[in-house]
């Protein structure tokens, strides 16, 4: 039958007693950029906010944002900096629906009462996992993503240090499966560095023998990208020909690069402006519906804030959104867990060898 989606339960709220329960509280923000004391703090959950007598979904949610119901009644999840004075916020610190807020945990659970044992092992998430079920079930959901979904990876450099793993996200964004790019400066400079010079940081990504002079190489590709005024004219007057990079450019795949205080350059797309990158690492979450993370904690983290456990699709079905973190360091991914992000899948393993994994599986690459 292949991947299908999991149908979406909304709450049942006569079920739950909580007809009767009052509206929601709200409060006039007095100024810019601060909430009322008291203000609802929103999770990557769905939530139902009873306004004039009715449960409400907010269809734009994610985590530590507040609630602004606006003029036409619509509901706006915005993060506090945003808010101006005279929006109308919503307070309240419960989730059980008794304050009209009500938390959605089990909307996407089949109902289905499932025997545990008491007492099991191996139930963490750590290097000894097997992980053979969820290549399966990615695998599966990325073919099926890649015609119905938008399929965003959020990249560290760790991919641009080895030909293969260039090689296959290469592969994988030539057959469609990537709709969105998230990295920082790094792996995009070091990508195009193995593109122009065969070395990462100096070190040919294949032997890794040093090359001399080779600390020079990412910055002399630095200089000459912002000579040349941005990546795809760099690309045009290098005749750039392989690499990440390349093949989004080629294939016209947004990406979103974001700065950092230790950055080289940076490259003339890098946002210098933290929250100018914020802004527009979220524009893209917006559209995603399986989001990847890939040996990166700072960028895995706060993609994970900002991305919710669910999708409204634009014919108001509700679809969960598919969040994975993969890292050869279990305390990157269990960090992500410890943020809040309960509904990512974890792996614990190097993602160069999980990234020819899933384009074998793919068969994208043979």
């Amino acid at each position: 039958m292949g991947f299908q989606l999991p149908e979406y339960h909304h709450p049942d709220f006569k079920a739950l007693g909580l007809m009767e329960v009052p509206d929601v509280k709200t409060c006039e923000a007095d100024r810019d950029g601060v909430a009322p004391e008291g203000f609802h703090s929103t999770s990557m959950y769905p939530e139902y906010f009873k306004i004039s007598g009715k449960w409400i979904l907010a269809k734009e949610s994610r985590m530590d944002s507040s609630v602004v119901i606006c003029p036409d009644g619509s509901l706006q999840v915005v993060e506090n900096r945003y808010i101006r004075k005279g929006d109308r916020v919503i307070l309240g610190r419960t989730e059980q629906g008794e304050e009209g807020i009500y938390v959605h945990t089990q909307g996407f659970a089949d109902g289905e009462e499932k025997k545990e044992e008491a007492f099991v092992f191996r139930q963490g998430r750590s290097r000894e996992t097997s992980y053979a079920r969820d290549y399966d079930r990615l695998t599966e959901l990325l073919a099926y993503e890649k015609e119905h979904g938008n399929i965003l990876w959020v990249m560290g450099p760790a991919f641009a240090f080895d030909a293969q793993a260039r090689t296959c996200m290469q592969a994988l964004i030539e057959n469609g499966y990537a709709h969105g790019i998230m990295a920082g400066n790094a792996l995009a400079t070091h990508d195009l560095e193995g593109a122009m010079l065969h070395t990462a940081l100096g070190q040919d990504i294949y032997t890794q023998e040093s090359m001399p002079n080779g600390h020079y190489h990412h910055l002399d590709v630095i200089n000459r990208v912002r000579r040349s005024g941005s990546i795809p004219q760099f690309i045009q007057d290098y005749s750039i020909d392989n690499g990440i990079i390349y093949s989004c450019v080629k294939q016209k795949v947004p990406m979103v690069f974001t700065g950092s205080i230790r950055d080289d350059g940076p490259l003339p797309e890098v946002i210098g402006d933290v929250y100018a990158g914020q802004k527009a690492m979220r524009e893209m979450v917006k559209k995603a519906t399986c989001v990847i993370c890939l040996a990166t904690m700072l960028h895995t983290i706060a993609t994970g804030n900002m991305t919710p456990s669910f999708r409204v699709q634009e014919d108001g079905t509700v679809r969960p959104l598919y969040l994975y973190a993969v890292d050869a360091d279990e305390f990157v991914v269990n960090k992500l867990l410890d943020r809040g992000s309960l509904c990512a899948t974890t792996m614990v393993t190097n993602v160069q060898d999980f990234i020819g994994n899933v384009a074998r599986r793919l068969k994208v690459i043979s």
